[in-house]
């Protein structure tokens, strides 16, 4: 069993920075692929940044590209969302999430395609 415990979130103003955490509790292995994944409130939970946790091969939404950056630490089990440039419209609970075998062909933009998650942390940006 896989724990996932984020941390790092906050207020932020427009155009500022910051950066959330996900620790994992289970030893990672060269079939993981770790995820992020926002929700705000009355959408749906979508997809931020993923990373291969063997090679660090990342994957980004879109809306995203060129702000944030999903990195990872393999000695301490902990993947990273560093935010810059943060817009209101990135206020959400964000998610951390694990996809225990990415060799299974899936979508790696997909919710259901991840097997264990975190608990949230809010990040708010104010304009």
């Amino acid at each position: 069993q896989v724990q996932l415990v984020e941390s790092g979130g906050g207020l932020v103003q427009a155009g500022g920075s910051l950066r959330v955490s996900c620790a994992a509790s289970g030893r990672p292995n060269s079939a993981w692929r770790m995820g992020w994944f926002r929700q705000a409130p009355g959408k749906e939970r979508d997809f931020v940044a993923a990373i291969n946790w063997d090679r660090g091969v990342t994957y980004y939404a879109d809306s995203v590209k060129g702000r944030f950056t999903i990195s990872r630490d393999n000695a301490e089990n902990t993947v990273y969302l560093q935010m810059n440039n943060l817009k209101p419209e990135d206020t959400a609970v964000y998610f951390c999430a694990v996809d225990a075998n990415r060799y299974v062909p899936k979508s790696y933009n997909s919710a259901v395609a991840y097997d264990y998650w975190g608990q949230g942390t809010q990040v708010t940006v104010s304009s």
